[in-house]
């Protein structure tokens, strides 16, 4: 083994070409590595991040990082880098543009997973790594685990998507315009060219509790919270953002109306309005298909639009390395189980396993002991000679 790489670096690139075919200059990437590399530099395990999460991975995937855990670090060289466009270091719209020397804001360009994936290779040329062993990832980092083996055919030998999609949905793009109505209605957001000392709070805030419906179940609501009701004077949503109004002191407060309220205003002290916005559509131009399959010539014996996008996701699948490890939450109303059931149809050889669990999408983030079970599991059947000792 060579000796540990510096563990929290930045890498910047003079310049990057995004996918739209803007250029942009003077690009940072923030990364963080655990373990050590192999002489063969190939013992590597990528870690995509989920829409708000970051590249430490510690503060929200701490559980499966470990000796004889899923993450490893007696064994893989591990690997975890911020995407464009998010506020934890790497180049997003709080950054500055070169070319005006203020802040990019709402006039960062538009990127894609692509683009995430691209850059983030370049990083791991710079760290001399010659192949990834596996690339894991929940929800967006799902995405990003796709199109890892799309992008680099043969770079990346195993992949464990969770609770993931080949293509962003309808009913997920439908989620994110609800999101962005909200932060676009707030005055405070001026058209994104806020004030860095007068964010919209507020609207973020809300943003964030709308999405925190859609990451749990009904079920899962209910078991937690049920009809309980709380002191509304001892809530410590207070003591961040107010986010009721007085007509509230009429009517009984619930716990979960605590919960939401205290989840958005803590949201508000780590995150920011136009990387939020930024990030959700990049997760809607998600669709592996995008760009890469021809489409056929109508004629009087063509199939259905819906047909040919079928045929040609199933056509792209399969050209994926074999036996990848999909992992569904049984009660994920955004990507549903029916979607890794598909990408399991699909690539050669794949193994789907499905957590049952009211937990709904974040499943993925606190179903621990039975995503690391099988993650171990899988890691130790395909990477016997790291296992062998």
């Amino acid at each position: 083994m060579t000796s540990p790489l510096d563990r929290n670096p930045t890498l910047t690139l003079p310049e990057f070409k995004l996918e739209s075919g803007i250029t942009l200059h003077s690009v940072d990437v923030v990364y963080k590595t655990w373990g050590a590399l192999n002489a063969e530099r190939n013992n590597v395990m990528v870690i995509c991040h989920p829409f708000t999460g970051s590249a430490d991975v510690h503060k929200w995937w701490s559980p499966l990082m470990g000796c004889g855990k899923a993450f490893d670090t007696t064994r893989f060289f591990i690997f975890c880098a911020n995407v464009l466009g998010s506020p934890f270091g790497t180049t997003s719209p709080l950054s500055i543009d070169p070319s005006t020397g203020k802040a990019y804001g709402p006039k960062f360009p538009a990127t894609t997973i692509r683009d995430d994936v691209r850059l983030h290779k370049m990083v791991l040329d710079h760290l001399g790594v010659t192949s990834v062993a596996v690339a894991i990832g929940g929800s967006m980092g799902g995405m990003t685990v796709l199109e890892w083996q799309l992008c680099f055919p043969g770079f990346v030998h195993r992949a464990i998507p969770i609770a993931t999609c080949a293509k962003q949905s309808a009913w997920c793009i439908s989620w994110g315009e609800v999101k962005r109505q909200i932060i676009w209605a707030d005055p405070a957001f001026m058209g994104g060219h806020y004030p860095a000392d007068r964010p919209p709070t507020y609207a973020l805030a809300i943003a964030r509790m709308a999405g925190l419906l859609s990451y749990r179940s009904p079920e899962s609501y209910e078991e937690r919270f049920g009809r309980r009701i709380q002191d509304q004077s001892a809530s410590h949503a207070q003591h961040a953002i107010q986010l009721s109004n007085e007509e509230d002191k009429e009517y009984p407060y619930y716990e979960t109306q605590s919960y939401l309220r205290a989840k958005g205003a803590s949201f508000v002290g780590t995150f920011d309005a136009n990387c939020y916005l930024h990030i959700i559509r990049k997760m809607d131009t998600h669709d592996i298909v995008r760009d890469r399959m021809p489409l056929s010539l109508p004629g009087p014996n063509s199939p259905t639009p819906d047909a040919e996008a079928d045929a040609a996701l199933a056509a792209l699948l399969a050209t994926l390395p074999p036996r990848p490890l999909v992992i569904s939450i049984s009660s994920d109303i955004l990507c549903p189980p029916r979607e890794q059931a598909l990408l399991a149809q699909n690539i050669p050889e794949a193994d789907l396993v499905v957590i049952d669990s009211v937990a709904g999408h974040d499943g993925f983030l606190v179903e621990h002991e039975r995503i690391n079970e099988a993650v171990v599991q899988y890691l130790e059947r395909e990477f016997p000679e790291l296992y062998s000792n």
